[in-house]
């Protein structure tokens, strides 16, 4: 009797240690039976943004970038767009312009200089850090008389220009193509006068005794390359050329073979010559 009572004390322990194992691995993970991954999170899609030029849409992360404004390509950048803005410039608006008079297409391109205040441009630009500050601020009419005695003297003068070609070679446009800026004043060019109405103006940075920067020419020839494919029937002359006795701007330190040759121009481009004046 002894015997059997042993007998089945012995198989209720053996089968509770049984059960207890069974439990503690029904709450374990099995060797083979690897706890299966969280599926991965789905990633939000990469916005899309317009081509400035072409309205293309394209991700973000593939557009280039020039003060928020978006592109497809360098080359679209470099473009005149269809408003007569050059995406790789500083958009720097002037309100000094206003609309050319109806039929008026752009067939001349006049190259000018700045510099402000005069002789002291290089100092000025190097205390700012701002490429042509001065110059910008005298388009816009923000220009403040009490920085210096020839800034009172010009303070209220209403006038502007298209692009400037800042010393180190930054362009910053302030007038659209398809608008008449008012950089030639009184002028002839041929038989037409007022030059404004048909023509862009450029403005170098410089005194027209400093030679100008390659930096100058290298954005002024990329510039070019821009309004001919804008203006193919565009030529391009000095301010001194349409208001002689007036103006004497580019000046003699302009290198007008330079230009002509870094562009490829053909000569008929250039009716008053090559030649330094």
């Amino acid at each position: 009797m002894i015997k059997w009572l042993l007998l089945f004390v012995g198989a209720a322990v053996f089968f509770s240690w049984v059960k207890r194992k069974s439990l503690t691995k029904a709450g374990q993970p099995q060797a083979d039976s690897p706890i299966p991954a969280k599926p991965p999170k789905a990633s939000a899609p990469e916005q899309m943004v317009p081509c400035h030029s072409c309205q293309v849409h394209l991700p973000k992360s593939e557009a280039f970038v020039n003060e928020g404004r978006f592109y497809c390509s360098l080359e679209h950048g470099r473009q005149i767009d269809q408003d007569g803005w050059i995406g790789r410039a500083l958009w720097r608006a002037s309100p000094n312009a206003d609309a050319r008079p109806n039929g008026c297409a752009v067939d001349l391109v006049l190259i000018h200089h700045i510099g402000l205040p005069p002789g002291g441009f290089q100092a000025g630009a190097l205390l700012s850090g701002i490429p042509a500050q001065h110059v910008v601020e005298f388009f816009q009419n923000r220009l403040d008389p009490s920085e210096h005695p020839y800034f009172a003297q010009i303070a209220n003068e209403r006038v502007s220009s298209h692009f400037v070609i800042a010393r180190d070679g930054q362009l910053i446009q302030l007038v659209s193509t398809q608008d008449r800026a008012w950089h030639a004043g009184k002028s002839t060019f041929g038989e037409r006068e007022r030059c404004n109405d048909f023509s862009l103006g450029i403005e170098l940075e410089g005194d027209g005794d400093t030679p100008f920067e390659p930096a100058q020419y290298e954005a002024l020839a990329g510039l070019t390359s821009a309004i001919l494919e804008k203006y193919p029937q565009a030529v391009f002359a000095g301010h001194s050329d349409v208001a002689p006795g007036r103006k004497t701007d580019p000046g003699t330190t302009f290198d007008w073979a330079r230009f002509q040759k870094n562009n490829a121009l053909p000569m008929e481009k250039f009716p008053f010559g090559v030649q330094k004046r």
